[in-house]
C-alpha cells in the first residue's frame, strides 16, 4: 500500500515542485557554485520533473563511484555524474517507471553536454528496500546519497542494511531526510498526500539512530539541519503537535566504532587538498577543521579520517595505546537542537 502510493504519487499526482504542498523537499541555504554549474549543465525536461529544490552533495567525489537511491528523472544522478568526472561513475535507482524513462532518455545528450566520451551514469528499476535484487556488486560503492527518500519507504532498516553491503569499507551513506520529534501515529502513513509530502512516513530521531546502529553504522553523525515549517491549515491539524526536521547525516561503513566517543589523545591535522573545501573542511557539525591546525579528536573520528577517501588530506597523530575517557562533549545531536550544527558543502533534502 505504501509503495503503490508514493509510485502514484511521484508517477502521476506531482507534475513538478510547485506541485509539492510543504517546503519537507527544500532547502533555503546557499548552493556552491560548482554546483551551480553542474546543475546549469542539466536537460530542461530532468529539472522540471524534479521535486524538491535541495541537493545532497559530499565532498571529494572526483572518481568516485556513486549509487543514487531515488533518483527520479535523474537530476541529482547527472549533477554527480558531471562532478565525479570521466573516472567516476553514478548509479541512479528508482521504482517509477515514469520519472526513468525521462532519467534515461537524456544519457547521450548529458555525457554530449559533459564532454564524456562514454556514459559515466546508468539507471535502473528498483526498490530501495530490495537492493540486493538489482545485480549491484556488494562492497564495490564508495558513496551512497539519498534526497528525501528513506522515509518514503515502508521497510527503512532494510534500506541502511542494503547501503551498508553496497559500500567499499571507508564508504559512506550520505543522505539528506526528514525527521519528527515524537513517533508517529501509524495512520498517517495511510494518506497519501502525507506520505509523499515526506511527512507521514517521517522517523522519530532516536529511533533512526538505533535503527541505523542495528544495521552496522555504529556512529551516526549528523552534518546539518533546518527546521520544516508546514503552513497548510489541513496538514498541520492532521500532523497534531509533531514538529519535523530536515537534516543531513553521514553513516561510515567502518568495522568496530564505538558506541561513544572515547579519547586517546589523538588528533588530525587537515593538510587541504579537498576541492571547494580547501582551508576548512567540514566533516559534521561538531567538526570543522581548519587547514594546518592542530585539531583533537575522538577514536571514531579519527578513524573516519584515517580509513575513508578522506586520509590523504590528513595527517594523523596519536594511536589506541592509551585511554583517556570519554572525549569532551561527547553526545548525540538531534536535528536542530541547541547543539550548533556547521554547514556542510551542501546539505538538502529533502
Amino acid at each position: 500500500m505504501t509503495i503503490e502510493s508514493v509510485k502514484e504519487y511521484y508517477g502521476q499526482t506531482l507534475k513538478g515542485s510547485g506541485d509539492l504542498k510543504t517546503d519537507a523537499c527544500c532547502d533555503p541555504s546557499a548552493m556552491p557554485e560548482h554546483v551551480k554549474g553542474a546543475l546549469s549543465l542539466i536537460h530542461d525536461e530532468v529539472l522540471t520533473r524534479y521535486y524538491g529544490c535541495g541537493l545532497v552533495i559530499p565532498e571529494k567525489l572526483e572518481g568516485m563511484r556513486v549509487l543514487d537511491l531515488g533518483c527520479g528523472a535523474g537530476r541529482d544522478a547527472y549533477a554527480l555524474a558531471k562532478l565525479v568526472g570521466p573516472r567516476g561513475f553514478v548509479t541512479g535507482v528508482d521504482m517509477t517507471p515514469e520519472q526513468l524513462s525521462v532519467a534515461r532518455g537524456h544519457i547521450g545528450w548529458h555525457m554530449e553536454r559533459f564532454g564524456h566520451t562514454r556514459p559515466n551514469v546508468e539507471f535502473r528499476e528498483g526498490y530501495i528496500e530490495k537492493l540486493g535484487e538489482l545485480g549491484l556488486e556488494p562492497a564495490s560503492f564508495d558513496i551512497i546519497v539519498s534526497n528525501c527518500v528513506v522515509n518514503l519507504s515502508p521497510d527503512k532498516r532494510a534500506v541502511l542494511e542494503g547501503a551498508r553491503s553496497l559500500l567499499k569499507p571507508g564508504g559512506e551513506f550520505y543522505f539528506a531526510d526528514v525527521y519528527a520529534d515524537r513517533r508517529l501515529d501509524p495512520s498517517l502513513k495511510e494518506d497519501p498526500v502525507l506520505l509523499g509530502e515526506c511527512l507521514g512516513g517521517a522517523l522519530y530521531w532516536n529511533d533512526f539512530q538505533n535503527l541505523a546502529r542495528a544495521a552496522g553504522f555504529a556512529d551516526p553523525r549528523l552534518v546539518t539541519s533546518r527546521p520544516i515549517e508546514v503552513a497548510e491549515p489541513a496538514i498541520r491539524r492532521a500532523l497534531g503537535e509533531a514538529r519535523f526536521f530536515s537534516a543531513t547525516y553521514r553513516l561510515f561503513n567502518i568495522e568496530g566504532l564505538e558506541p561513544a566517543c572515547e579519547d586517546y589523545g589523538q588528533a588530525v591535522i587537515y593538510r587541504g587538498g579537498i576541492s571547494h573545501s580547501e582551508d576548512v573542511f567540514v566533516l559534521d557539525g561538531h567538526h570543522r577543521v581548519e587547514k594546518g591546525r592542530v585539531f583533537p579528536v575522538c577514536g571514531n573520528t579519527f578513524r573516519m579520517l584515517k580509513e575513508s577517501r578522506f586520509a590523504p588530506h590528513f595527517d594523523f597523530i596519536g594511536d589506541f595505546s592509551r585511554h583517556f575517557g570519554i572525549f569532551p562533549g561527547c553526545g548525540t545531536a538531534m536535528p536542530y537542537s541547541e547543539e550548533k550544527t556547521a554547514p556542510a558543502s551542501i546539505g538538502a533534502c529533502c
